[in-house]
């Protein structure tokens, strides 16, 4: 994976202080392992793009969208780079994130799954 350039981690750390009332809502939803017990980061870089909210253990990013990415070739050519690096994008309009939060959030957790079992633990020499 490419270095993330400082100017993205800025962007990034701005973006994160500057939320849409529909990014407010999804964090709401997707923080503090609230989904299957996955772990959500929000305006994640993946070089050269950041994502409104990845799962990083999972690949799976989480868009919120207004009417500006109705149909919307850079969309396009962003969620083929993200694919192509083994991600998966789920994308959400704006208006279905704050009326129904509910739907959006079982979307989601049907598209993580359950969250896989963690590996035994390593046997220790001499036990």
């Amino acid at each position: 994976m490419p270095r993330i350039k400082e100017d993205t981690r800025d962007r990034a750390r701005t973006m994160r202080h500057v939320p849409t009332d529909a990014e407010r809502k999804l964090w709401s939803i997707l923080r503090r392992r609230q989904i299957g017990g996955w772990y959500f980061r929000r305006q994640h870089p993946i070089p050269p793009y950041i994502a409104d909210f990845a799962c990083v253990e999972a690949r799976l990013v989480v868009e919120a969208d207004g009417g500006q990415h109705a149909d919307s070739a850079y969309d396009s050519t962003r969620d083929e780079h993200l694919r192509h690096h083994g991600w998966r994008v789920l994308r959400f309009w704006n208006n279905d994130v704050l009326n129904n939060a509910e739907g959006v959030a079982r979307m989601i957790g049907d598209a993580l799954g359950p969250l896989p079992d963690p590996p035994p633990p390593l046997a220790v020499e001499g036990e």
